[in-house]
């Protein structure tokens, strides 16, 4: 997927993210900060990371400018109301930057924390599989805990089989 209008991506991303919010709901406030295995991200962790890197580090790049991502630990947000305050605050903020970038921002070259050059359309694509990527592991962890989630699409997988023409 090349991205070459700003307005465009910007419609499609506000729905990656409708998606993500959708399963906060379904977090229980004491597993917040629940891990599977100590030493790896909590469901907060999860949730402040996709926050802050996406204002803090590719918000920041698109605009050629280095990371500011510091962590994602409890002192940027704790229980589930600020955690998810934060989430909705930065993506704002976030939103505001990347609605400034013209045509041709998009094919400018950034680069990234791993110091490597980017077009910065390119960049926008890996914010979008990043908060992917996380949201699945939100979906495990949820699943590790035995916590109903919403189906991704509207069906589960079950629905789709008895809905289908075989």
């Amino acid at each position: 997927m090349e991205i070459t209008d700003i307005d465009s991506f910007l419609n499609y991303y506000a729905r990656i993210k409708e998606r993500t919010s959708r399963l906060f709901e379904c977090i229980p406030a004491e597993k917040m900060e629940w891990t599977p295995k100590k030493g790896k991200f909590t469901i907060g962790d999860i949730i402040r990371h996709l926050a802050l890197t996406e204002r803090f580090m590719y918000a920041e790049n698109v605009q050629l400018k280095p990371s500011l991502y510091t962590g994602c630990g409890e002192d940027f947000a704790k229980g589930s109301k600020d955690i998810i305050g934060l989430y909705s605050a930065l993506h704002i903020e976030t939103i505001e930057i990347l609605a400034q970038l013209e045509k041709e921002d998009l094919n400018k070259k950034c680069e990234t924390p791993g110091g490597y050059k980017i077009t910065v359309w390119k960049l926008l694509r890996a914010m979008v599989e990043h908060e992917i990527h996380h949201r699945g592991v939100l979906y495990t962890y949820l699943a590790m805990l035995g916590v109903s989630t919403p189906p991704i699409f509207g069906l589960t997988s079950e629905e789709v089989i008895q809905k289908s023409k075989v």
